[in-house]
């Protein structure tokens, strides 16, 4: 896994690595609408960092008011256990919030956590099966046409 980790995040400082479609942008607005923003992630904490930091600059990781990454919890998505992780130290209820997923175990803890879900698959989850749930906002292609105001929808759902 440390091998894995570190090969990772040679291709992210390299460049190899990008973020998909609209999430930079949907993050720098969602910063200037002054909303607060988390990373719930069973990754390891190095590879988030790594990503944050080669796509969106050196000061992104203070952007998120939380980053649960990594062994923070003992069972990984698609238990619920890092979402309730992050609400947690966020003292938010799972209500308040949206989740930006991008596969089913993703989607799948993220509700089970009782997140409204927003699902962005990607080219490797296109052909993951999404669980149903009233929770389950939207199911897209990416983020590219999206905007704040889609998500406030979507959220009040």
């Amino acid at each position: 896994h440390a091998r894995k980790t570190a090969i990772y995040v040679d291709l992210v400082a390299r460049g190899a690595v990008q973020l998909r479609p609209g999430v930079a942008r949907l993050l720098q607005d969602a910063r200037a609408a002054g909303l607060t923003l988390a990373i719930a992630t069973t990754t390891s904490p190095d590879n988030v960092l790594a990503l944050l930091q080669a796509t969106l600059g050196a000061g992104s990781p203070g952007w998120f008011a939380c980053i649960g990454a990594g062994d923070v919890v003992p069972r990984k998505k698609p238990a619920p256990d890092i979402y309730h992780w992050v609400l947690r130290r966020l003292g938010l209820a799972a209500a308040d919030c949206l989740a930006l997923e991008d596969s089913a175990p993703g989607s799948a803890a993220a509700m089970a956590a009782g997140l409204p879900t927003v699902v962005t698959r990607s080219r490797y989850t296109a052909q993951d099966v999404l669980a149903d749930s009233p929770l389950l906002r939207a199911d897209l292609a990416d983020l590219g046409s999206v905007g704040l105001a889609d998500l406030r929808a979507w959220h009040a759902g």
